[in-house]
């Protein structure tokens, strides 16, 4: 991943640039953001740059040995960390048993999130996180001389997950780190860090993309026609990710929709049998996969709340979720949207905390009864 490759965000791309050119380079890091707007291919592009002795002013060489051990994701100064299951009889797990499978993906796909991320490790039912042991880990390696004596950088990937323990076993690190390096840290939720970790990090904010940013890498790499390629980009207002999944009419978002549709239908119908038996079958896939839902859940309550205000424009549905809204919106109004997004939230927050799942989800179908006739 280059700066080049980067879709938009030119101003982040110009401020690593600068720090670079000025000497000024903080140890640490957080670059955060929504899920979608190129964080992780950022971090991975400016640590080419800081690892590529022969880089220009805009962007590293390519040719170098160093560039040919990152087209790889395989330079010996480059370490990663990022959220990972344990599986069966497994006692300890650290991100080297699963390196390779990430160097594969980020290189094949670098805009992805922690659902496609899980996919690939097969969790199934098990929640990611990064364990105490990747602590030692980041000490070990980061006390080891430079193998090409320059920097060192770890790119810690949705740093979030880190458990209480890990975190705290890094705050000397990140408050004193070895001589030339650099933590990169890509968060999509800084707020459920420790604070002692934020204040020891200096904060750069990578905001949506741009539209004109993605409708450009929509016709060039893709293919689309200037048209298709505006309504893909408006769709995805903003995020890469959801670009890729109008595009190639991603199953899950499909099987959200078809949930979403069948439980407000249920609801209004209050058909209790068949809610349970909804219930059930969201119980069923998986913990990381429920949070998904409640977050599409909540993004279709917003978005049916808007469209009764006539503006299409403020509206971001693809076409079956729009010929659903039209009719559904007038159910989502000034007296029941905030209760409905409350009750989301709780459910939410619930699946987090290990809650069982189908009393959860019955519990919002049965609330959703009573929302739906206000």
């Amino acid at each position: 991943m280059f700066f080049r490759e980067v879709i938009g965000q030119e101003e982040v791309k110009k401020k690593f640039l600068l720090e670079v050119k000025e000497n000024r380079i903080p140890h640490a890091q957080l670059i955060c953001g929504p899920e979608g707007v190129g964080k992780l291919p950022l971090a991975i592009a400016y640590a080419r740059y800081l690892l590529c002795p022969n880089h220009t002013e805009e962007d590293a060489c390519g040719i170098c040995p160093s560039c040919v051990k990152m087209n790889k994701q395989a330079h010996p100064d480059l370490h990663f960390v990022f959220p990972i299951v344990k599986k069966k009889n497994q006692k300890e797990v650290v991100c080297d048993d699963y390196i390779k499978d990430w160097r594969n993906f980020v290189i094949n796909n670098p805009y992805f999130n922690l659902n496609h991320w899980l996919k690939e490790m097969d969790a199934e039912n098990s929640q990611a996180m990064i364990y105490t042991k990747e602590s030692d880990e980041i000490l070990r390696k980061l006390s080891l001389k430079s193998s090409e004596g320059g920097y060192k950088v770890m790119i810690i990937w949705l740093p979030e997950k880190m458990n209480e323990a890990c975190s705290n076993k890094l705050l000397k690190l990140l408050e004193e780190p070895p001589a030339k390096t650099v933590f990169l840290l890509v968060s999509e939720q800084p707020d459920l860090m420790l604070t002692t970790i934020l204040s020891r990090t200096q904060r750069v904010n990578v905001r949506h993309i741009k539209e004109d940013s993605i409708i450009e890498k929509l016709r060039n790499s893709y293919g689309l026609t200037d048209q298709d390629a505006q309504i893909t980009a408006h769709l995805a207002n903003g995020n890469f990710i959801r670009a890729m999944e109008q595009i190639h009419l991603n199953e899950e978002k499909k099987l959200f929709f078809d949930l979403f549709v069948s439980l407000m239908r249920l609801s209004y119908q209050r058909k209790i049998k068949e809610m349970k038996a909804w219930s059930e079958l969201l119980a069923g896939i998986g913990r990381e996969r429920q949070k998904d839902f409640l977050e599409y859940a909540q993004r279709m309550i917003r978005e049916n709340f808007i469209l009764n205000f006539h503006r299409n424009e403020l509206t971001y549905m693809n076409k079956d979720e729009y010929n659903f809204s039209v009719r559904f919106a007038p159910f989502v109004n000034e007296r029941n949207a905030m209760g409905i997004m409350d009750e989301l939230t709780v459910a939410q927050q619930h699946i987090e905390q290990n809650v069982n799942a189908k009393m959860v989800f019955f519990d919002f179908s049965l609330k959703m009864i009573v929302l739906l006739k206000q």
